[in-house]
C-alpha cells in the first residue's frame, strides 16, 4: 500500500473548494487543463482533428464544455475562424485576473466593466450553470479537454450535450484516463467505489471511466464514433495490475493499459 499516496488523496478529499481553486488558477500542486494552461495549443488539437476529417473550425458554431475561466480559449477559436462560441461551465466562474490581460488583445470580443472583464454577447457567451438546464441553439462542434474525467454523471451530460448538437454536429473531446496523481496512473483503479467516493476521490471527482465506458456511452448517444488512443503506459499497468480491482479489468491488455482517448462523435441520435 502506498502510504504517501492515501495521504495525498485523503488531503485533496476534504480540502477546502475555495483552496483547490486557488491552487489551480495559479498552477501550483494542481495542474489545470490544457484549454487553461495553453489555449492556442488546444485550439490547434481541435483543429488538426478536424483537417483529418476534411473539415475545418470556419464559420461554426461551437460550445466549449468545461471552459475552466480563462475566456482565451474562445478568443483563441474566434481568431481561428469560427463563427461564435458559447463557453459553458457549472464550476469554475471567470477568472478575472488571467482574462484581463486579453482586453487589450482582443478589444473586440472583451471589455471591462470596473475590474470585471465582460464578453461581447455578438461573439462570446458565457453560461455558468448545468448543461441539463441550457436551452440555447444548436452547435456544430461541442469540444472539451480534460473534463470528461471529471463528470459525475457521463451518460446524462453526454445525453444533454448531444441534445444541444446540430444534425451534422461533431463533437471532440480529449479524455485523460490517468489517475490525476500522474505518476501512479492506475493507483485510482485498487479501490472498491465505496471506498474511493468516501475518502480519497478529489473534489473535482474522477469518475474512473475507462475506454470501454466511454464507448457504450458516446455509441448510446451518437451514431457515428471514433475512439482514438493517444497514449498507453503498460508498464505502469503491469507494476500494479494484481491488485487493479476486476470491474476495471476487460482481460484485453491494450485495451486496459490506456491512459489518453481523443472522441469523435458525429450525428447525434
Amino acid at each position: 500500500m502506498n502510504l504517501n499516496y492515501l495521504l495525498l488523496r485523503f488531503i485533496r478529499h476534504f480540502l477546502p473548494e475555495s483552496i483547490t481553486r486557488f491552487l489551480l488558477r495559479r498552477g501550483l500542486i494542481i495542474r489545470p487543463g490544457l484549454e487553461t494552461r495553453e489555449p492556442a495549443s488546444a485550439v490547434e488539437r481541435y483543429q488538426e482533428a478536424l483537417v483529418k476529417r476534411g473539415d475545418s473550425l470556419t464559420g461554426k458554431r461551437v460550445l466549449v464544455f468545461g471552459y475552466g475561466g480563462n475566456f482565451a480559449v474562445g478568443a483563441e477559436l474566434l481568431r481561428a475562424g469560427v463563427r461564435r462560441v458559447v463557453l459553458l461551465d457549472r464550476f469554475a466562474p471567470p477568472d478575472d485576473r488571467r482574462n484581463r490581460a486579453l482586453v487589450r488583445a482582443y478589444p473586440d470580443y472583451f471589455s471591462l466593466r470596473g475590474e470585471q472583464v465582460v464578453t461581447n454577447e455578438a461573439f462570446i457567451t458565457l453560461i455558468h450553470d448545468d448543461v441539463k438546464n441550457v436551452r440555447v441553439e444548436k452547435f456544430d462542434l461541442v469540444l472539451s479537454s480534460s473534463v470528461y474525467e471529471h463528470l459525475d454523471d457521463v451518460d446524462g451530460l453526454t445525453a444533454a450535450l448531444a441534445a444541444l448538437t446540430a444534425p451534422n454536429g461533431v463533437h471532440i473531446h480529449y479524455v485523460d484516463l490517468r489517475d490525476h496523481y500522474f505518476k501512479l496512473p492506475f493507483e485510482m483503479l485498487k479501490f472498491s467505489e465505496q471506498t474511493w467516493k468516501r475518502w480519497l476521490n478529489p473534489t473535482s471527482n474522477l469518475n474512473r471511466f475507462r475506454l470501454r465506458d466511454y464507448q457504450r456511452v458516446f455509441d448510446e448517444y451518437f451514431a457515428k464514433v471514433e475512439i482514438n488512443v493517444l497514449a498507453r503506459e503498460p508498464e505502469a499497468f503491469a507494476r500494479v495490475r494484481s491488485r487493479i480491482r476486476p470491474e476495471f479489468l476487460t482481460g484485453d491488455e491494450a485495451h486496459d493499459v490506456v491512459t489518453l482517448i481523443e472522441v469523435v462523435a458525429a450525428v447525434p441520435k
